[in-house]
């Protein structure tokens, strides 16, 4: 789920060498990339890496939903697991979880999938722990071996862990070839097209990164998706949403998944022959303080300027103004309708903005006004409307008279790099959730740092809860273990409460929107109502036409 859970470059459009691309459709945009059977579904996610270890975005794990198996998985419009290459999973101790494997699983390329393939999958994606990999889901496991050639065995670092189950779901939890991925690096994505290592329900049969990818039925497949409902589905990549919109009113395209702008979405409501279709919500859109870089002298002082921001944002506007009401105000970073959420920054900092209120929170911790931010988002990943968004939000807090923002945008290749590198000391980033739980808002994002293995716990860079630093936070660490690991739901709840106030309080990150899923199809495509649904996982397997 997801960076925004997610996301990567915009590369030249150059065709792979060997690979043969066939039209598809009156070539009207200027992304004329296309297939010509099919099932045809065109976005502007990008891929980061096929390779699960290298990648924590939307766009990789939309091709990796299709073509890895997992040991768990959500059936179409279902959030209950259900076993997808694990024949059975449970807790053998508190702190043990044990799998045993379906007999008979193969890899595409004919090698057999055992245990030892699966605990390898895991294991890697912590060794390695790539920058834009989802390693920090993983922060709940101790360690993984497989035991024999069926049977693989999860060591928890605490007992009872009630996320844990859900996290073999996420992008931490595609199992690879041993046999072809290698242990200490990640594979790139022509190497992994030509291996095959996939056991999923689709294999990959066309490829060049984020232009074109074809996906072939793997007829091996016995998982949870069941099978697929057509042979070939083909994704197109655009690098713009204007050429996206284009070619599904223009029935050019079968289905048009992220991200097409409101404007756009209101626009083809009113066409003839498309329907619009809204699913679960639960996308995040926030803005991220890095703890070390941004302003303040001291760490009241930055507590008080990230404060002060809080008090001066109007998340109604962005709502509605930028986003006509296709998102809503987030008072917390785990959004309306997740069990357990809570609107802590509205009960802190009310539901506009409030200068006074701002002002004293400075002047008591001695800052001097305007504060210079340096703010930097992102034009191509999370959608063109975060030139508004970021330009609104520029504009709210200069209006106060408390701030000076320089507001600076970078392309996703340069900027997941970049914001990994402590190179912004204020940005935006989104979140896809991985699975449908409030844990799930939390724990990637306040995970303590990793002093054994010196890294950073979260995905995000913030050096909030880093251990090395004065932003250590074992109060918050207490909380998120007692969180998943409390099996009475009012408890739980209570937990839960306690760490949205006091991200309220600490504000390492500022919730702005949530909104819903969106896809647009041409009419007689069936499917997109069934993929949908709070699991977050587009499946190609549900779709037809």
């Amino acid at each position: 789920m997801k960076n925004f859970r997610r996301g990567t470059a915009i590369v030249a459009v150059t065709a792979m060498a060997g690979v043969a691309l066939a039209a598809c459709g009156s070539g009207k945009s200027s992304d004329d990339s296309s297939s010509g059977s099919g099932v045809l579904v065109g976005t502007t996610d990008k891929v980061v890496s096929i390779d699960p270890a290298g990648s924590y975005d939307n766009g990789s794990m939309t091709v990796q939903t299709q073509v890895y198996q997992y040991l768990l998985n959500f059936p179409a419009g279902s959030t209950e697991l259900t076993p997808d290459a694990a024949e059975s999973c449970d807790f053998d101790t508190p702190t043990t979880y044990v799998c045993t494997i379906k007999p008979g699983l193969k890899f595409a390329n004919g090698n057999d999938l055992t245990a030892s393939d699966v605990a390898f999958s895991f294991k890697r994606v912590v060794d390695i722990a790539d920058p834009s990999g989802p390693s920090s889901l993983l922060g709940a496991m101790k360690s993984v071996e497989a035991t024999d050639d069926k049977t693989v065995t999860f060591t928890l670092n605490a007992p009872n862990d009630q996320t844990f189950p859900q996290i073999l779901v996420t992008s931490a939890g595609p199992i690879v070839d041993e046999d072809t991925y290698p242990a200490d690096k990640v594979l790139d994505d022509d190497a992994a097209v030509k291996a095959n290592g996939f056991s999923g329900p689709y294999t990959i049969s066309k490829y060049s990164k984020n232009q074109l990818a074809e996906f072939k039925v793997n007829p091996d497949y016995t998982g949870t998706y069941g099978k697929p409902k057509t042979e070939t589905v083909t994704m197109k990549y655009y690098a713009k949403p204007e050429n996206l919109k284009l070619d599904i009113k223009n029935k050019d395209i079968d289905v048009a998944f992220r991200s097409l702008t409101p404007t756009d979405i209101a626009d083809l409501e009113k066409a003839d022959g498309l329907n619009v279709v809204t699913g679960a919500g639960g996308e995040l859109r926030y803005i991220t303080f890095n703890l070390k870089t941004m302003p303040g002298d001291t760490k009241e002082q930055k507590q008080a300027i990230r404060q002060a921001m809080a008090s001066s944002i109007d998340r109604a506007e962005l709502a509605s103004q930028v986003y006509k009401d296709t998102f809503t105000p987030a008072y917390s970073m785990v959004p309306e309708g997740q069990a357990g959420a809570t609107e802590a920054f509205k009960d802190a900092y009310g539901d506009a903005p409030d200068k006074a209120a701002a002002t004293k929170i400075l002047e008591d911790a001695g800052v001097k006004t305007p504060v210079t931010i340096k703010l930097q988002y992102n034009p191509d990943h999370y959608g063109s409307s975060s030139d508004q968004e970021y330009n609104a939000v520029k504009r709210q807090l200069e209006a106060s008279g408390l701030f000076k923002v320089d507001l600076q945008s970078t392309e996703w290749v340069t900027y997941s790099e970049e914001y990994n590198a402590d190179a912004y000391p204020v940005f935006q980033l989104g979140w896809f959730p991985d699975f449908p739980d409030a844990d799930n808002y939390l724990s990637p994002f306040l995970a303590p740092y990793d002093t054994e293995k010196k890294k950073n716990g979260n995905f995000t860079n913030s050096h909030y809860n880093d251990e090395a630093t004065e932003f250590a936070d074992p109060t918050m660490t207490k909380l998120l273990d007692d969180e998943r690991t409390d099996g009475d739901k009012a408890s739980r709840e209570a937990t839960l409460k306690q760490i949205q106030d006091r991200l309220a309080t600490e504000v390492p990150y500022l919730p702005l929107l949530t909104g819903s899923q969106v896809a647009v199809g041409v009419n007689g495509v069936k499917g997109l109502e069934d993929t949908l649904d709070a699991s977050f996982k587009f499946r190609f397997t549900s779709l037809s036409k």
